[in-house]
C-alpha cells in the first residue's frame, strides 16, 4: 500500500529501531516549548483569526470560521415562529446526544425531572463515540486528585478556571465508579483491578481504558441507560435558536426537523447545551477527527442569547491523525499508541521528540519537522511523520497490539497496512475545542441563571490545552452535575412570556457593525497556506 518513496524511508526507520529501544528521547524545557508553540502551533497564526465585532466578547479574537458564524444573523430572524404553539413542554431540555447530554439526562431523570433530549443526528452520534484512548482518574495508591490537578493545570498553560478543574479532578474517581456500576467494561487485570497507563503530560498512570474504543464503550452504556429509562430523545432534529422570556431567562428552543424542515417549539424551565465541538468547521484547512455534527452550534446559539465565550481562540490539534492513506485522512490515531511504546520518527529514521509531550507541543513539533526542517514523509495530500508501531511488540511482546489497540490495527489493515510490521503515517488533526461558553462551578452560564452547558461546548475546564483522557472525564463529571443542577433549578423557575427578541437585538448590533444581512453570511475564508503543508 505504501509508495516506493515511503518504503525507502521505512528502511531508515527499521535501521534505527534497535538502538531506539529503551532510550527515552529528551523532553523539552519550558522555554523550548514556548518558543516552539509561538512559531508553529496554529493558535498563533494571526491570519487564522478575526476580531469579534458584536456580543459579549466584542474586541476579542476567534477562529476565522467561528467568527464568520458569530457575525451572521439567525436563519429564523424573519421566519414567523408561533411561540404560543408549544410542541414539547418539559422541565429540562438537553440539546445534544453525546456523552455529556446523556449523563445529564440520566441524572436529571434520576432526580425526578421531566427530561427530553434533542439531537440533530442520533443519540450517540457524537465525539464521545470517536474517543479512543481512555479516561483519567486518580484512583490508585500512588496518585491523588491533587497530582491530577497539577498535571492538568500545567498542561493547560495554567489557564484553567480553578473551580472547574478542581471539580473535574475531585469527582473523577466517583465518575469511574459510576460508569463501572452502569456496566462499562474497563480493562482489568486477573484480580479485577483496573489497568491504567500514562498519557501525554501525565506524571502517573491514571488512564482507564476499554482497549482503544473507550468512548464507544462509554457511549454504548450511557445510551442504553437513557433508553432503559425511556427518556424521550427527539433525533434528526436540530436546535436552531434558544427562546427567552420577558424576564431574560432561557425558556426553551426552536427546533427544526432535519428531514422535513418543519420548525417546532420546545418550552423548558432549564436548558442544557451539550452540543460538542467544532471540528467540522475545519479551522485553517486542517483535517479533523470529529464526527459530522461537530459544527459549534451551541456556541453560536448561546452567544446570540447573551452568554459569553471563554478561550474561543484556542483549539487542540491532536498530534496523531492518520496522514495516509487518503481514505482515513484525519482519523484519530489514539495517543495510547504512543503510551504503549511507539515513537515519532521523521523521514530519515530519527526520533525528533519525546512521544509523550503534551498535545499542543507534540503537534507543533510535528508541524516544524514537516515544514521548517523538511523532514516529513511526502504523501498525496502533503506530508506525514512515522509512528513506529512495530516497537510496541518489540517492547511488550507479540500480540500486544491486537490486545491493547485492536481498533487501530483493523483500521489500517483495511488498507493493507499491518501496523505490527510497518510504521504508520500521521499528521496533526483538528481534534478538540478548548474554548466554549463560560460557566461557573455548578454548570450555569454566568449571565443566564437557567442555562447550563456541559461537555466540549464549555470553555475553561482545561485552560488552553487539554490532556488526554480529561475530555471523556469532563463529559461525565460536568454532564452529571448539569443534570442534577437543572433538576433542582427547574423547581424554582417561573417562565414568563416567550420571545425571540434577542435575535432582533443581535441583528441590530450586526447592522451597526456593518455586518447586516438577512441570510447566514458566506464563509469567506482567507487564502490559507497552512494546515497540511504542501
Amino acid at each position: 500500500m505504501y509508495t516506493a518513496e515511503m518504503l525507502e524511508s521505512i528502511k531508515k526507520v527499521e535501521a534505527t529501531r534497535a538502538q531506539r529501544i529503551g532510550v527515552e528521547p529528551r523532553r523539552m524545557t519550558a522555554e523550548e516549548k514556548d518558543a516552539l508553540l509561538k512559531e508553529f502551533h496554529p493558535d498563533y497564526r494571526e491570519d487564522g483569526f478575526q476580531e469579534i465585532k458584536v456580543g459579549p466578547n466584542k474586541g476579542e479574537k476567534a477562529p476565522y470560521e467561528l467568527g464568520t458564524l458569530l457575525h451572521s444573523n439567525s436563519r429564523i430572524l424573519n421566519v414567523p415562529i408561533d411561540l404560543d404553539k408549544v410542541d414539547y413542554d418539559v422541565d429540562v431540555l438537553i440539546i445534544g446526544g453525546g456523552g455529556a447530554g446523556s449523563s445529564a439526562a440520566i441524572e436529571a431523570h434520576e432526580a425526578g425531572a421531566n427530561v427530553m433530549m434533542v439531537t440533530k443526528l442520533r443519540i450517540g452520534d457524537a465525539n464521545t463515540m470517536m474517543a479512543e484512548g481512555g479516561i483519567q482518574a486518580a484512583d490508585k495508591e500512588n496518585d491523588s486528585p491533587q497530582q491530577h490537578y497539577l498535571d492538568a493545570f500545567g498542561g493547560g498553560h495554567f489557564a484553567a478556571r480553578p473551580e472547574l478543574l478542581r471539580r473535574l479532578v475531585m469527582e473523577a474517581p466517583d465518575a469511574i465508579q459510576w460508569l463501572n456500576d452502569l456496566g462499562v467494561m474497563f480493562d482489568k487485570d486477573k484480580d479485577g483491578r483496573m489497568i491504567t497507563t500514562h498519557g501525554g503530560g501525565t506524571s502517573r498512570k491514571r488512564m482507564h481504558a476499554c482497549k482503544d474504543y473507550s468512548g464507544a464503550e462509554i457511549m454504548r452504556v450511557l445510551r442504553d441507560e437513557v433508553w432503559n429509562r425511556q427518556i424521550p430523545v427527539v433525533d434528526f432534529t436540530a436546535a436552531v435558536e434558544l427562546i427567552k422570556d420577558d424576564k431574560g431567562q432561557v425558556a426553551g428552543a426552536v427546533l427544526q426537523n432535519m428531514e422535513t424542515g418543519e420548525y417546532k417549539v420546545a418550552r423548558a424551565k432549564t436548558v442544557i447545551i451539550a452540543t460538542g465541538g467544532a471540528g467540522r468547521l475545519h479551522y485553517q484547512h486542517f483535517p479533523t477527527s470529529n464526527h459530522y455534527g461537530a459544527t459549534a452550534d451551541g456556541l453560536v446559539m448561546g452567544y446570540r442569547a447573551g452568554a459569553p465565550l471563554l478561550y474561543q481562540d484556542t483549539i487542540q490539534y491532536h498530534p496523531t491523525g492518520a496522514a495516509y492513506p487518503a481514505q482515513i485522512f484525519g482519523a484519530l490515531v489514539t495517543e495510547k499508541v504512543r503510551s504503549v511504546g511507539a515513537m515519532l520518527i521523521n523521514v530519515d529514521g530519527e526520533a525528533f521528540m519525546h512521544p509523550l509531550e503534551t498535545r499542543d507541543v507534540s503537534a507543533a513539533s510535528i508541524i516544524r519537522e514537516c515544514t521548517a526542517r523538511g523532514k516529513g514523509v511526502p504523501t498525496p495530500t502533503g506530508y506525514g511523520i512515522w509512528l513506529d508501531t512495530p516497537m510496541i511488540e518489540m517492547i511488550h511482546g507479540e500480540g500486544t497490539i491486537e490486545k491493547r489497540i485492536p481498533a487501530m490495527l483493523r483500521m489500517f489493515l483495511n488498507y493493507g497496512i499491518d501496523m505490527r510490521k510497518q510504521p504508520i503515517l500521521i499528521y496533526p488533526t483538528l481534534h478538540y475545542q478548548n474554548g466554549g461558553l463560560e460557566i461557573g462551578g455548578e454548570g450555569f452560564t454566568k449571565v443566564i441563571p437557567n442555562l447550563l452547558v456541559a461537555g466540549e461546548a464549555v470553555g475553561g475546564i482545561h485552560g488552553r490545552n487539554r490532556l488526554m483522557g480529561n475530555s471523556l472525564l469532563d463529559i461525565i463529571v460536568f454532564g452529571r452535575n448539569a443534570g442534577k443542577a437543572a433538576a433542582r433549578k427547574c423547581k424554582e423557575v417561573e417562565l414568563g412570556t416567550m420571545n425571540l427578541d434577542h435575535l432582533k437585538s443581535y441583528a441590530q448590533e450586526l447592522e451597526k457593525a456593518g455586518l447586516h444581512t438577512n441570510e447566514v453570511s458566506p464563509m469567506l475564508l482567507p487564502n490559507y497556506t497552512f494546515g497540511m503543508p504542501k
